[in-house]
């Protein structure tokens, strides 16, 4: 399980980081398919991976109440972006890349210092 942790932790480093140098490459790509049913899938199952890897391997890590917590809180992201309906989602989509566009980097640093702290943990 610490290799899927390392590897979304990578991942969210490396996403961070292109929000924070030129973050219209990312957000062109979400406001372009946010609509696609595909990426709402995404969304869960990305959730729901992270979410048990968080939780399985929580005990080996060196912060295992924050791993753990961090794992229900993604496996409840899950089930609320899972439930709420493709007509919900596609609206909190739209509302979530309009209210990026005025602090992409601001996430973008934050999605940096998370993906480290996930490496760091593991």
């Amino acid at each position: 399980m610490s290799y899927v942790i390392l590897i979304f932790g990578i991942l969210i480093m490396l996403i961070g980081a292109i929000i924070l140098v030129k973050p219209e490459t990312v957000l062109g790509i979400l406001r372009d398919h946010f609509d696609v049913l595909t990426i709402h899938v995404l969304a869960v199952v990305v959730r729901i991976i992270l979410g048990v890897a968080l939780i399985s391997y929580a005990g080996q890590s060196k912060y295992p109440i924050v791993l753990e917590v961090l794992g229900w809180i993604s496996l409840a992201a899950a089930l609320v972006l899972g439930v709420i309906g493709r007509s919900n989602f596609k609206r909190l989509m739209k509302w979530t890349l309009d209210l990026a566009s005025s602090y992409s980097r601001v996430g973008g640093f934050f999605a940096v210092l998370f993906g480290s702290f996930l490496v760091y943990a593991v």
